[in-house]
């Protein structure tokens, strides 16, 4: 196991994209955030309080759950979304967010139950480490961190405070323990 980002590295990984964001959607107008449950929502809910101490305006930020739509053994039936959306994303720009960008299938999921709320003007992906592997032609707008990894033999575990008592994020090989 072997730590590659602590808690001061997420912070200002989270900062530079939270400037990026408001960089690149010319301020915070039309914004809102989506994180994805778990850790992505965390992140996104940090994001928000930057843009919020940066632009000095509240933006939306909602929790999606991704296991309804998912295509494959993680799949939960529509019933059980978890989800916390709770404003209009029509005409939006709607920042997704995730811990971790590996295969795409995740964002994928994502990007079905965004729409399945709303049509968005643009939907931007906001990662914190981006690991590589595509099996989707995805790509991440926003990244903390581009960590190569092996697929089959690696694994990227992000760690946040307010879910896991800590900040890190640590490459462990495939069994190892954190």
């Amino acid at each position: 196991m072997v730590k590659i980002l602590g808690e001061d590295d997420i912070r200002r990984s989270l900062m530079r994209i939270s400037h990026e964001i408001l960089e690149k959607n010319k301020g915070a107008q039309d914004l809102v955030l989506i994180g994805i449950i778990t850790r992505g929502w965390y992140l996104a809910q940090r994001i928000g309080k930057n843009i919020s101490m940066i632009e000095g305006v509240e933006i939306p930020v909602g929790a999606l759950d991704v296991s309804p739509f998912r295509d494959d053994e993680k799949r939960t039936p529509k019933d059980s979304d978890r989800s916390k959306i709770d404003f209009d994303i029509t005409d939006k720009h709607v920042v997704l967010v995730d811990d971790v960008l590996f295969t795409g299938r995740t964002i994928r999921a994502a990007m079905d139950g965004i729409i399945s709320r709303g049509r968005p003007k643009s939907i931007k992906l906001a990662v914190l480490v981006d690991r590589g592997h595509r099996e989707f032609p995805i790509r991440p707008d926003f990244v903390g961190k581009n960590i190569p990894s092996a697929k089959d033999s690696e694994i990227i575990k992000v760690r946040l405070k307010e879910f896991d008592g800590e900040d890190g994020v640590y490459i462990l090989k495939v069994g190892e323990d954190l």
